[in-house]
C-alpha cells in the first residue's frame, strides 16, 4: 500500500547500518579463515545493534550452520549467509494496517512519548487516502494533550473525532465513538488508548472495560490491537512489550523513530522474542514516512 519507500528505508536506516552492517563488513574483509573468534566478533556487533543476546545466538547457530552446509571458506562470503539468516527470522508476513474486514476497530496502546498519537494521525490519513471511512476515538483521557494532539490530526486528516473531556471515562468515550461509527458506516474505527504501564491493574482493568464496550455494542466489529514501540529505547521497547502482553493480547507493532537510532536490529528482536508481526516502521517526520513493514526490503536496505 505505501511500501516500496526502499531509499526512504535505507535512508531511514543509516545510523542502524552504520553500527551494525559496515562494522560487519570491516571484521570480514579484516577476516582470514572463518573460525570461533570471527563468530564470536559478529556476535559481539550483532549484540551492540540492540539484536538481543537470545536472537544473536540463535543467528550465529543458523549462520554457523549454513556455512558448514555450503562448505564455504571465504569470510567475504558470510554477509549473505547472514543476511539470509536474517530474513529467515524476520519471517515471510507483510506488515498492512489494510483491514482484513470492515467494520475494524483498531485498539492502539503504548506508553507516552513514543509517537502513538501521531501514529494514528498519520495511519488515519492513509486509510482515508485509500477510501476507507475512518473516525478517531480520543480515549487517553488521562491527558490533555493527548487529546488535542489528536484533534490536531484529525484536522490534518480530514477524519472525524469523537472526544470528551479529560480526565473522562475512557470506556464512555469509546462507546460514543462506536455509537458514532454505526449511525455513520465508519468502515475503521481508531481508538486511542491510555499507556500507564506503571499500573497495569488500572491499564487491564480500562482496556477490559472498552473491549467489554466494543462487545456489546460493535460486536460484528473485526478488533486489532496494536502496540506502539519507541525503536531509540533499544531492549526496553522489548520488555515494554512484555508487560504489555501480560495486560491484553497484542496483534502488530508499530516501530516508530526507526531513522533516530542505531538500535534498528531491534526489529530483529522483537519478532524473534514476541513472536508479534511488526505492522509499519517510522523511518521519518512526514506521513509517508510511516511505512508497511516488509522484511526482505528491511534486510536488504540493511545490508
Amino acid at each position: 500500500m505505501f511500501g516500496g519507500f526502499f531509499n526512504k528505508l535505507k535512508e531511514g536506516l543509516t545510523k542502524t547500518k552504520n553500527n551494525l552492517t559496515e562494522k560487519i563488513a570491516d571484521v570480514l574483509s579484516g577476516a582470514i579463515t572463518i573460525d570461533d573468534d570471527l563468530y564470536e566478533e559478529l556476535e559481539e556487533i550483532l549484540i551492540t545493534a540492540d539484536i538481543g543476546v537470545e536472537t544473536t545466538l540463535e543467528i550465529i547457530d543458523k549462520l554457523k550452520v549454513k556455512i558448514r552446509e555450503n562448505k564455504v571458506k571465504d569470510p567475504a562470503l558470510v554477509r549473505d549467509y547472514l543476511k539470509e539468516v536474517i530474513i529467515e527470522i524476520l519471517g515471510e508476513e507483510q506488515g498492512t494496517i489494510k483491514p482484513k474486514t470492515t467494520p475494524e476497530v483498531v485498539l492502539v496502546i503504548g506508553v507516552n512519548g513514543v509517537g502513538k498519537t501521531t501514529s494514528i494521525g498519520k495511519i488515519s490519513s492513509k486509510l482515508k487516502d485509500e477510501g476507507y471511512k475512518v473516525l478517531m476515538a480520543a480515549a487517553d483521557t488521562f491527558r490533555a494533550a493527548a487529546i488535542d494532539q489528536l484533534e490536531v490530526w484529525s484536522n490534518r486528516a480530514g477524519v472525524d473525532i469523537i472526544r470528551n473531556q479529560e480526565g473522562s471515562d475512557p470506556a464512555a468515550v469509546v462507546f460514543d465513538a462506536v455509537q458514532a461509527a454505526k449511525a455513520r458506516k465508519t468502515d475503521i474505527l481508531i481508538c486511542d488508548t491510555a499507556g500507564r504501564l506503571h499500573n497495569k491493574k488500572n491499564l487491564m482493568d480500562e482496556l477490559g472495560k472498552i473491549n467489554r464496550v466494543i462487545d456489546r455494542e460493535f460486536s460484528e466489529a473485526h478488533r486489532e490491537t496494536l502496540l506502539v514501540l519507541d525503536a531509540t529505547t533499544g531492549q526496553n521497547a522489548v520488555q515494554q512489550a512484555k508487560q504489555f502482553m501480560e495486560v491484553c493480547p497484542i496483534d502488530g507493532i508499530i516501530l516508530t523513530k526507526l531513522d533516530g537510532t542505531a538500535k534498528g536490529g531491534i526489529v530483529i528482536s522483537i519478532k524473534h522474542s514476541l513472536n508479534i508481526p511488526v505492522k509499519l516502521i517510522g523511518v521519518g517526520e512526514g506521513i509517508e514516512d510511516l511505512q508497511e513493514f516488509n522484511p526482505r526490503e528491511f534486510a536488504e536496505a540493511l545490508f
